[in-house]
């Protein structure tokens, strides 16, 4: 026989499960462990004192008869008064059955007389409590939900014990409390910037700023700091950390199905059916435990009767326990009943965390649904504060409340101005590099001119920022930055340089639309023909002062909404990643444009629309597929064109008609496919830089010695084998680059560039070099760029001079 505690274990969980445990099933368990006794103790009964025992039923007629066979050997010996003195003294009447028949006659009727259900009643009720306590904890015990349920539990657990849980509320606790009452003198000092231009450019509803209202850990309202609850351990933000990144990765993989909710309705369901069934067939048998029965056993040729009375000795014990039996499971069923009901009266595969958000202020709690919903139901019958608990870990304003606190808490006012470093224009400049947002300490460092924020999608600028008197400069690389309408109205009064990099054209932020004292902007990411019409959310046209308009991207027209800025235009620059700009017409209506670039464009021709830029001073049409430049005479009408970049092109020949292009200073042909240089270039009296790297030009024209104001040659990179004594006479050269071509010899005549500052040399076919370069007083050693063994055949003299330090100061610009 089963122990108590043998069977008992069928009923056991884990400790942690019984949150999931509500009133019904512990009640019911307790039942079951009752109903488990009482099969128990009733067979432990049957076992040790469950008998019948059985007299024969005399008959006056079959004994009269029956009387000298049954009994040959007792004959009468007296006399006929001894025999009715004896039966007149005797209380019964004698069946003259040896122990052995009584035996055999009990064990025979115990089987035959006996009903079933008084035999076998401990064993039902066994079996039956087995199946109910099955059916109880199945949904703990199958495999694919007992590990969602486990690590529901597990996580649940941690997030009532964080650390994170006990802070987020309490301040929320705080801050409501505080609502009520007055606020403290002082409590919130003003900012140092309050904005007085009118409300001309404020952004529309829709544009990502933090506002005033919503939840409640905004910069805007006051905060009671409790000391003991403020600072967060870092092991202890970390865990907190890992759980919000668990939960999430938990409802993602429990929420697509219902197979937790389907299993518990089925298994109450079978508990049911079970109690119905247990109690209709027991029913019936209630009144067959009877303690008398009549016993049949057709054994009269072996005992000599055919009719026995017996008595069954465990029968009022087992009527007893039966009864005991059908309350208890009446009370299981009842129960039963009320669980159906309960899963059916509510829809339990939809949570709602209202209360909790109403309660809590975290109004960003998402509601939840199907076995996630299902198992928060549960914890609610067990503990609602669970349930609360656990709903601040779902909340992702929570989670950015723990991102600013760790990375505060991490990024202190120093550590940040150990960062800050002095950029190529020698400003103070501060690069925040994939952080979960912006430190508060940041704000603090007021004279910081260039603040780059890079990979930082929580990104959130404060009214603080009012503080940074000296910003300027803001770089935004991919990340999406909301604004405070304080902060708003700061930037766009004081920002002057804006830097946005994305990889679509919807996260640009929509203030950015609206800085109206805006002068520079640079847009690199994703602009394809699709989105060209979003580029402007808010439209250019509010950036009145815009000069500067920077576009990395992959256009295949000018976006319209640039032409809303183009008459104040200084400079427009377009670099394609290669796609096609056919569309440029838009160009025409940008007058004061003074340096335009289009790189990488495609284009094949010199786009006519460039002819109406009166005031265009610089051209660069870099990394295109231009082959010819037949229309550069149409540049005559550009007066003012001063500077013209054609490199990195296919261009096989250069047009006689440059020479109308008679303000030229800077004219660029690097890599390029160009074998000559005609005399035209030469007339070009104004040119002080002209880069020709990087062709195939075997010969340096004498006419270049016309170019009295030449100031950089660039020539590296083609087919030169000697150099013309004309070139010495440009006496104005501070840059003489002659790399990688076929030269000889150096004339001695290099002496006359007094000037000189540079000399590039590397790559020829030189044995040695002149003397006279100790006459070009402004060249170093720094600035020769030639090989090791050259420059050992200077004399020492020159090598002397050539390495001595200079402080003059030369201007190496155009």
């Amino acid at each position: 026989m089963f122990t108590l505690a043998e069977v008992a274990s069928l009923n056991d969980i884990q400790p942690t499960y019984r949150i999931l445990k509500p009133w019904w099933d512990v009640f019911m368990d307790y039942l079951a462990v009752v109903m488990l006794m009482v099969a128990i103790f009733a067979g432990t009964m049957q076992l040790t004192k469950d008998q019948v025992v059985c007299l024969p039923v005399l008959q006056s007629t079959v004994n009269s008869k029956a009387q000298p066979t049954t009994s040959p050997q007792y004959q009468p010996t007296e006399s006929g008064q001894e025999l009715k003195k004896e039966q007149k003294d005797s209380s019964g009447r004698k069946t003259n059955l040896d122990f052995q028949q009584y035996v055999f006659i009990n064990q025979m009727c115990y089987h035959l007389a006996l009903p079933w259900y008084s035999k076998y009643f401990p064993y039902l009720v066994l079996i039956h409590t087995i199946i109910l306590i099955v059916s109880s904890n199945f949904w703990f015990k199958y495999p694919k939900t007992c590990s969602k349920i486990e690590h529901f539990v597990s996580i649940l657990g941690k997030c009532f014990e964080s650390p994170w849980t006990t802070k987020a509320l309490s301040e929320t606790a705080c801050e409501d409390s505080e609502e009520n009452k007055q606020r403290l003198t002082g409590a919130q000092s003003l900012p140092k910037y309050v904005s007085t231009s009118s409300d001309e450019g404020s952004p529309s509803a829709n544009t990502p700023m933090i506002t005033k209202s919503g939840f409640k850990f905004s910069a805007d309202k006051p905060m009671i700091e409790v000391p003991s609850v403020t600072i967060l351990d870092k092991k202890d933000g970390e865990q907190a950390k890992a759980l919000f990144e668990k939960v999430r990765k938990f409802r993602a993989h429990v929420e697509d199905s219902d197979l937790i909710y389907k299993l518990y309705v089925g298994q109450t369901v079978i508990k049911t059916v079970k109690f119905i069934f247990i109690l209709c067939y027991t029913a019936n048998f209630v009144n067959t435990i009877s303690f008398e029965h009549i016993c049949n056993p057709k054994v009269e040729h072996l005992i000599g009767y055919t009719q026995f009375e017996c008595t069954h000795n465990m029968a009022y014990m087992l009527k007893k326990l039966l009864i005991s039996y059908i309350s208890l499971i009446c009370v299981y069923g009842f129960i039963c009943l009320y669980t159906l009901f309960w899963l059916f009266r509510i829809p339990l595969k939809e949570y709602s965390f209202e209360k909790v958000r109403e309660e809590s202020s975290f109004s960003d709690i998402p509601d939840v649904k199907n076995d996630f919903a299902f198992l928060l139901h549960m914890v609610d019958q067990y503990d609602q504060l669970y349930s609360k608990r656990f709903g601040v870990f779902l909340s992702e304003v929570s989670e950015n409340k723990l991102r600013e606190i760790s990375l505060n808490h991490e990024w202190t006012f120093e550590k940040l101005r150990q960062h800050v470093s002095r950029n190529a224009q020698d400003k103070q400049e501060l690069h925040l590099f994939m952080l979960s947002g912006v430190p508060d300490a940041v704000f603090d460092l007021t004279d910081l001119d260039v603040l780059k924020l890079e990979l930082i999608p929580e990104a959130k600028i404060p009214a603080k920022i009012s503080q940074m008197t000296n910003l300027q400069e803001l770089h935004l690389c991919h990340c999406p930055a909301k604004v405070e309408q304080t902060a708003f109205s700061f930037l766009r009064d004081h920002l002057r340089c804006l830097h946005v990099k994305f990889t679509d054209v919807a996260e640009i932020p929509a203030w950015v639309y609206l800085l109206k004292n805006l002068r520079e902007l640079y847009l690199i990411g994703n602009l394809n023909s699709e989105n060209n019409k979003m580029i402007g959310l808010e439209s250019l046209r509010e950036l009145r002062h815009l000069k500067i308009l920077y576009v990395k991207s992959n256009l295949t027209k000018i976006p319209p909404n640039i032409t809303d800025v183009a008459p104040h235009l200084t400079k427009l620059v377009i670099l394609n990643d290669g796609t096609k700009l056919v569309v440029l017409n838009s160009l025409k209506k940008m007058t004061n444009v003074a340096e335009l670039e289009l790189q990488n464009c495609e284009l094949e021709r010199i786009p006519h629309a460039i002819f109406s830029l009166s005031n265009l001073q610089e051209l660069d049409l870099k990394s295109n597929s231009i082959r010819t430049i037949e229309e550069i005479i149409s540049f005559q009408h550009l007066k003012r064109l001063t500077c013209l970049k054609l490199w990195h092109n296919k261009i096989v020949n250069i047009p006689s008609s440059i020479t109308h292009i008679k303000n030229l200073e800077s004219l660029y042909l690097s890599n390029n496919k160009l074998e000559s240089l005609p005399a035209a270039v030469f007339s070009l009296q104004k040119l002080r830089c002209l880069d020709v790297s990087y062709n195939s030009i075997a010969l340096i024209p004498a006419e270049i010695g016309l170019l009295q104001n030449l100031q950089h040659f660039h020539i590296t990179g083609n087919k030169v084998d000697t150099l013309p004594k004309q070139l010495f006479k440009c006496v104005k050269l501070r840059t003489l680059s002659l790399g990688q071509n076929y030269i000889t010899s150096i004339p001695d005549k290099i002496g006359q560039l007094l000037q000189l500052t540079h000399l590039e040399l590397k790559g020829n076919c030189l044995d040695h070099l002149p003397a006279t370069l100790r006459q070009c007083q402004l060249l170093r050693k720094s600035g020769l760029v030639v090989e090791d063994h050259l420059f050992d055949t200077l004399p020492l003299e020159v090598k002397e001079v050539l390495n001595q330090d200079t402080s003059i100061p030369f201007a190496n610009g155009i």
